[in-house]
Order: structure tokens, then sequence, then C-alpha cells
């Protein structure tokens, strides 16, 4: 039929040409590498996490890594807060001075087709909208945040982005249970989903990507915020561990795999004689049903019966683990805590734990082993199945391969003290 689109013949797939994936770097390495390498022009991305965490400070500091690296001007759009608000805080980050004075153009505007005007208009590097829950169209009914409103800001916006070729990033709220707000079809819509936790009162900050259509989401950047913003850490396998004076019953020392960074986390468990009824089970940083599935475990097959007793689990620094990896140390925490016996000291623990009290192997481990040993540890406890896969322990680590739950609590605690006995009676 004459006007008719023609239509594309199928190809082999070896015969695709790769595209070109132009990338941006924000300047802030732990960033970068969550990214994929940087801000990939065109694309959209959603940035989210709770009230109070960083969200706003953070991408002031992108938007002055991009005018500082000659990426362009940046137009960071706010409905949330005026200009003077916006001014105050890059004051208190030090970005009054400089190309970020110059270079980050700062609009308190909500309405996203006066956004679009002014981006077409000033070709930016980058264009950053706080928060996306603001923003409104016009042409539609309902208040801002509403779900027509979200859906059809992030589609205009998406097609600035794609039609422009600007990168433009989305500030997202989160609800109670810490997931993005607004429709679901958001999070399909963008590129990339960043999300930043951690403790709104502690110090340090992780950005996940829960979703890269340009590159990894098992990378992890590691912050820490102080009156400067938000810092890399020079040192993020150190950064989840607690400093003792010795050795302490409840403690274990995990060395956990973020992506290709192994980082050392400890593991504190507190286990308590419970009150009458139900026991208490809390878990911060790790599966509550895990947790639960591992005092079972325990009880049935390591002799370390948890039924009647309160139990608190923590990670420290405020860090998220899912991996399965980390039952191990959570299973001789929760032992070291109810015997009141330490783990042995520069010892670190890794491996999941079956429902038969088998012990399974983890990917990776050399190169959590090598971590632990540049800091320090000098013993690791490990599945029997993985052993058997190092090629070359680290230089001065002992390895201790277990097959068994029962087996890691005893080579992993330090000796009960042997009891005094009584002397005997004079006549």
């Amino acid at each position: 039929m004459a006007g008719a689109r023609a239509l594309d013949e199928p190809i082999a797939l070896g015969a695709v040409h790769e595209p070109a994936v132009p990338r941006q770097a924000v300047g802030i390495g732990e960033l970068d590498r969550v990214l994929g390498g940087g801000l990939v022009r065109g694309s959209l991305v959603l940035v989210g996490g709770e009230p109070g965490i960083g969200k706003s400070t953070l991408l002031l500091h992108v938007a002055a890594g991009i005018a500082s690296a000659g990426g362009g001007t940046v137009l960071y759009a706010t409905g949330e807060e005026s200009a003077a608000q916006v001014r105050l805080r890059a004051a208190r980050l030090g970005l009054l001075d400089g190309a970020p004075a110059e270079g980050i153009r700062v609009v308190a505007e909500a309405e996203v087709g006066r956004i679009m005007e002014i981006a077409r208009s000033e070709r930016p590097g980058l264009v950053v909208v706080d928060s996306i829950q603001t923003a409104t169209v016009d042409d539609l009914d309902g208040p801002a945040g509403s779900v027509g409103q979200v859906r059809e800001s992030a589609l205009r916006l998406m097609d600035l982005a794609k039609g422009e070729g600007i990168a433009v990033v989305l500030v997202g709220h989160v609800t109670k249970d810490g997931s993005l707000a607004g429709p679901k079809t958001l999070e399909h819509l963008v590129d990339a989903v960043l999300s930043i936790e951690g403790e709104r009162f502690a110090a340090l900050r992780l950005v996940r990507a829960s979703k890269n259509r340009f590159g990894s989401t098992e990378e992890v950047g590691v912050f820490e915020m102080g009156e400067r913003g938000l810092t890399e850490v020079a040192d993020p396998a150190r950064a989840f561990l607690a400093e003792h004076d010795g050795p302490a019953p409840g403690s274990v020392i995990a060395p956990t795999l973020e992506g290709s960074r192994p980082i050392l986390v400890e593991v504190q468990a507190l286990v308590a004689p419970g009150a009458i009824g139900s026991p208490r089970r809390t878990a911060s940083g790790v599966d509550p049903n895990r947790v639960a599935l591992l005092i079972a475990v325990l009880g049935r097959r390591a002799g370390i019966g948890l039924a009647s007793h309160d139990v608190y689990l923590n990670l420290a620094g405020g860090l998220t683990v899912g991996e399965p990896g980390l039952d191990l140390p959570i299973a001789l925490a929760l032992a070291s805590s109810l015997r009141d016996r330490p783990i042995k000291d520069r010892t670190v623990a890794i491996g999941e734990v079956g429902l038969l009290g088998e012990l399974r192997p983890v990917s990776g481990l050399e190169r959590r082993l090598r971590e632990a040993a540049r800091l320090g540890f000098d013993r690791a406890i490990v599945p029997r199945a993985t052993r058997d896969a190092i090629s070359s322990p680290p230089a001065g680590m002992e390895v201790v391969a277990v097959g068994s739950l029962g087996e890691a609590v005893e080579r992993a605690l330090v000796a009960a003290p042997a009891r005094v006995a009584s002397a005997p009676a004079r006549c």
C-alpha cells in the first residue's frame, strides 16, 4: 500500500552493531562506579531515599562535578524549595566558588512544560528535577503527586532526555515501607533507579542501583555524611567494622561481596532469656525470616536452643546485606552470645547454611579472604566445599574448612573457661 512504512528485516544478533554509549563522569568515583562509569547522555535516572537521607545534597555534588569537569551547565529545577534555600545548601557544601557557582542554574519551577522550555533554550549537560512528586503538567487535572501527574511528568521528561540527548535526574520520594512512591510505571520508564540507604542519624550512606540499563546493579557506593555534605569513604572495606578493646561475645566479622567489591561487616547478636509468652525477634540489616530459619537450624542441628530466648541481631554501620553467605556469621554470632564465648581473635567467617545444618559454598571466596588478610585478619572459617576452590590462600591466613554448622561453632568459639574444683573440706 502506498505510503506504508517499510518494515525492518530481521538480522542476526551477532551482526547488530554495538551502539555508542557516551558517558559523562560526575566526578564522584563511588557514584560513577554505581552508574557503570558515569551518566549516559539522554538517560533518565531516578534517585530515591528517605527524607533527610541526602538526596538533594548528593545531586548538588553531582551538579558541581558536571560543571567543574566541563560537561556543560546544569539546570536544577526545584519544586520543593526556593532558589535561596538551594543557595544556602550550596554555601554549606562550599559550592559558591569557581565553576559550580556559574555552571549550576537554579529555577524554582514545578511545571514540566516550563522546565522543558528552559532546558531546550539553554541546552544544559544535565537537568535535575527535585522532585518528581512535586512536578505538574498544566494540561492535566489533579494535584501534584497524583498517579496521573507523576506518570505524565515522567513521560514528558523522558521525551526531553531522549529527544535532546540531555541526561535527566529525578528525585523520588519513598513510602513508609521504603519503596518508591508513585505508580510502578515510574520505575519502568526510567533507565536507572538509584537508592540511598543508611540510618538517617548515622554517618554512613550507601548508594545502590536496583535497575541500570547501562551497567551492573551489583555495585555499591559508600559515602559519609559530614558538615561538607557527602564525601567518599577512602576504604569502604573497613567502613563497617566497629572498634572493640578485644573479642566480644556475639560479634562476628563477615567478608561480604557487593558486586566486585569485598566489604567486611560486623554481625552483632544479643541473646537474652525471654519473658513469658512468645520470644522477641528483632533484626536490622538482614532478612528476619532468614534469622528465624537459622534459629531453627541451630536448635535442631547444632544443639543451641534459642526457642525461649529473645534475639536481637544487627549489622554495624547500617548496612543491609541479602546474600546467603551471611548465614554462617549470623549463626556463629547467635551461638557466641548464648554461650557467652567470643569468636577467636582476628577470625572471619562466611558460608551458606542449609536446613540439614550443612555448609554450602559461596562465590568469590579468594577475593573476600584477600581483603580480610589486608585488614589484619589471619583466620577464616569457610565451608569445606569452598576450601577446595582456593588455589592459593592469602599469606599468613589459616583457612579452617568445616562441613557442618555444629563443627563450625566448636571451631569458632574460644574454649570455655575451665571449672575450678572446690577444695576438700577440712576436718
